[in-house]
């Protein structure tokens, strides 16, 4: 898009004195962000408004996208990337004399998401506009994010993430577009005249959703689609009467509880009442998601139900949405007075769903007393849904009642989300073809074997616009240099880059871009953290989620090996420099993973205080990890640490974001992490530990002893004693017993060391010494680097969208 500087100019000017009555002299940062973001959005109004009518006047099939997370990051800088606008607005800025970057940092990242599941989200949504696709997300907006990390004493404390305490630009609220979502309550039945039965709620709780609507700007392109977002507010809202009579508290209680629902991402669910809380705003926005695109649908097509899914794709980003399916049976059978077998036809050939995960426990499962308490009528809904898939069921496996059970969508007290989402959907995918194996052979096996036509892969994939060519300008002017500009939106051209490995001058630019980019990170944390790193250690990185199936505890405890080597015999410790980062949240009532991030900070700060460490090894916890954060680490980053338990990680987006940056992956055969050793060849990565079929094995078998990996490896004995010997549990000799307690003795009914720590621990240092030697030789490392960029074409977004469109949701490019 062509900006005509002076027009953008002239808006930026005349927004400061219209809405902030001063002139540029006098402005503030805030307000020159929200200046320059409101004339960028002024430019993207025209593409988008274009976008909705041309997909409406060719009456195309269209993707919405449910999600209970979108990790968009920040939009100002992405928005000008993607509409080849960033060198205009930043030589109007120059011309103004205004820092670009001090705007740029104004913008708080959105607190719509917080890991992978989000992130993916805001990639799909990315490449969805790029490849000209009609696709559309809808989710929910958070007042206050998740929270914000703040490392106090080496503890995780959460405070709000006050991302819209400033006016969000980017944002449109369309309250004429508002729908109610109903709670609680009872249902009543009653029969018409023709002997039908229908359906009332009486009673019951109303929430308003009011939506607000986010541009998505596809790159190059004139294509802009939404990410619809839904704000929860009471309809009565204040009670003046009530506050009068100074009944404060009861005066804005309504108001309270409705607004709860869109407050925070992921409340505490430890206890029923936040059990409660995520099942509300699970059921808020795809109930008021559906509600808008039937209406939608009816404008256009009016009661023609059997076009529906011709028209409509719905696809569930894992099991939080997946009560849309007996949602939409409620909408077409209650309102719209469809028969069931009608209802249950469209609703089937609509939805598809997203599997991201191994692990039981994250396979939601609602206890029958809150679902139904909650929502009455779709309780009554999955009833029957339940009861014809059992009677199918009981007639393929009459004599199998075992399998009847296991399998009932409702039982044992719950009702199965995952369960629900393999009957009432078309298509179920994993996102890795390792965890796909794994769905099949093991986790859905029994799934699998009555649905095999419902089973696909889709291997996730990351948007190499934000995370490369944004994240690594000076990667990309390289990449563009040598082999041109396609792969920005091809991706697959970036095995173009491959023969240029032979190329020594290249590879030595190769590592300036990479001490660059180490110095921009550690100015940046030494300004944001008061952390200055060293530019010319190996930066070894790992920052996902906190959960220990992802073992930072791993991590840590290898450090604890290397310190100890370090302080036996400090002239014999010949290793590379490293400076180890970890960046983690973890959620508010996970107290074992927030016991592992203060052993984090712990370890480190013994560490970094030594003078026999410094120049050697360092440890730092980076807070808040968020997007805008990773853009500066993973340019920066040389080893890229993928090392969660094999078999328990599904896909993994992080990993591919190193390698598109040429970090080196260390990391077990799990999740993507094999396909990433499949492209760039396992000589350019450090495989180690247990395979997913041995863990299953030893998982099933509960054969494994850690004691013995102990009594093996002394090394490994003395750090993992360290946890509870006063070496790094000075303030309080439980501190970390917890954790020691986990490895060895088993805890809340789970064997010890029930994600293999320890049983992997001694290859992964055996793979750590390999990464000292490969370090050792620079041009060599640059050269693996190089490989690792030029192989990593598999891992676009792109063409995970492509495959969805294709294969899942039949729909195809919009073009004018």
């Amino acid at each position: 898009m062509k900006i005509d500087k002076t027009k953008f100019k002239e808006g930026i000017l005349g927004r400061l004195k219209r809405h902030y009555g001063k002139k540029l002299s006098e402005a503030a940062p805030q307000e020159l962000y929200s200046v320059v973001s409101d004339t960028v959005m002024e430019w993207i109004l025209d593409n988008w408004l274009a976008t909705r009518q041309l997909a409406e006047d060719k009456d195309v099939k269209q993707a919405y996208y449910l999600s209970a997370e979108f990790l968009m990051g920040r939009a100002l800088s992405n928005n000008l990337v993607n509409m080849l606008a960033e060198a205009d607005v930043k030589a109007v800025l120059e011309d103004l004399g205004v820092d670009y970057n001090l705007v740029e940092d104004r913008e708080a990242d959105a607190g719509l998401g917080n890991g992978g599941l989000g992130r993916l989200a805001a990639c799909f949504l990315d490449s969805l506009a790029t490849q000209d696709l009609p696709g559309h997300g809808y989710g929910i907006r958070y007042r206050y994010g998740m929270f914000q990390q703040k490392i106090v004493a080496g503890f995780q404390t959460e405070l709000p993430e006050r991302w819209l305490d400033e006016r969000d630009p980017w944002s449109i609220r369309r309250a004429d577009q508002a729908v109610v979502v109903r709670f609680g309550g009872q249902v009543i039945v009653e029969k018409d005249a023709n002997g039908r039965e229908n359906y009332k709620r009486i009673n019951a709780e109303d929430v308003k959703a009011i939506p607000y609507d986010v541009p998505i700007v596809g790159y190059d392109t004139p294509t802009v689609n939404t990410l619809r977002l839904w704000e929860a507010v009471s309809p009565e809202g204040f009670d003046l009467q009530l506050f009068n009579d100074m009944q404060y508290q009861r005066a804005v209680e309504k108001e309270n509880v409705a607004e709860d629902i869109s407050r925070v991402l992921y409340p505490n669910d430890s206890g029923p009442q936040g059990k409660v809380l995520r099942l509300r705003q699970q059921y808020f926005f795809v109930s008021a998601s559906l509600q808008d695109i039937v209406s939608n649908f009816k404008r256009r097509h009016g009661a023609q139900w059997n076009l529906f899914p011709s028209k409509v794709a719905i696809q569930l980003n894992d099991t939080h949405p997946v009560v849309a399916i007996p949602e939409l049976m409620r909408i077409l059978i209650d309102w719209e007075k469809l028969s069931w077998e009608e209802a249950w036809s469209v609703t089937t050939q609509t939805f598809a769903y997203t599997n991201h995960t191994i692990l039981a426990e994250a396979l939601e499962k609602w206890p029958i007393a809150i679902f139904g308490g909650q929502l009455p009528r779709i309780m009554m809904i999955v009833e029957e849904i339940n009861r014809r898939f059992l009677d199918s069921l009981r007639q393929k496996y009459p004599a199998d009642y075992t399998k009847q059970r296991s399998m009932a969508i409702i039982g044992d007290g719950v009702v199965k989300m995952a369960w629900l989402a393999i009957v009432g959907a078309h298509s179920v995918n994993g996102v890795a073809a390792l965890h796909t194996e794994i769905l099949k052979n093991q986790e859905l096996k029994d799934w699998y074997e009555l649905y095999p036509e419902k089973f696909n892969n889709k291997t996730n994939g990351v948007t190499q616009r934000r995370f490369l060519l944004k994240a690594n300008p000076g990667l990309s002017q390289l990449l563009i240099s040598k082999i041109g500009s396609d792969w920005i939106k091809n991706f697959s051209q970036i095995a173009n880059f491959k023969p240029f490995e032979k190329d020594e001058k290249l590879i030595a630019e190769l590592a300036k871009i990479k001490r660059a980019n180490k110095v921009r990170l550690s100015e940046y944390l030494e300004k944001t953290q008061g952390i200055k790193l060293n530019p010319d250690s190996l930066f070894d990185v790992q920052v996902k989620r906190l959960h220990e199936y992802k073992r930072q505890l791993l991590n840590i405890l290898h450090i604890i090996v290397l310190y100890n080597e370090l302080k036996a015999n400090p002239a014999a410790y010949k290793r590379v420099p490293r400076t180890f980062l970890f960046g983690a949240k973890a959620a508010s009532g996970y107290r074992r993973a927030k016991s592992i991030i203060k052993l984090i900070n712990t370890v480190g700060a013994k560490i970094n205080a030594d003078p026999v460490a410094k120049g050697k090894l360092e440890v730092y916890f980076l807070e808040n990890y968020r997007v805008s954060l990773a853009e500066k680490i993973i340019p920066a980053s040389d080893v890229s640490e993928q090392i969660s338990t094999a078999g328990k990680e599904a896909s993994g987006t992080g990993n591919m974001k190193f390698m598109m940056n040429g970090a080196l992956t260390v990391g077990t055969l799990d999740g993507a992490n094999v396909e990433i050793a499949e492209e760039v060849g396992e000589e350019n990565c450090f495989i180690f530990g247990l395979k997913a079929d041995q863990v299953h094995r030893l998982a099933t078998a509960q054969s494994y002893n850690p004691w013995a990996v102990l009594d093996e490896y002394p090394e490994i004995k003395k750090a993992v004693n360290q946890l509870i010997d006063g070496t790094f549990n000075v303030e309080s000799f439980d501190l970390f017993k917890e954790i020691y307690d986990s490895l060895l003795y088993g805890l809340e009914g789970n064997p010890p060391d029930q994600y293999f720590v320890l049983k992997d621990l001694p290859e992964y240092i055996k793979a750590q010494q390999k990464i000292d030697e490969a370090y050792g030789d620079q041009k060599k490392w640059h050269k693996m680097a190089l490989i690792n960029i030029a192989s990593s074409g598999k891992f676009s977004s792109d063409r995970t969208i492509s495959e969805y469109a294709k294969e899942i949701w039949k729909i195809a490019p919009v073009r004018a």
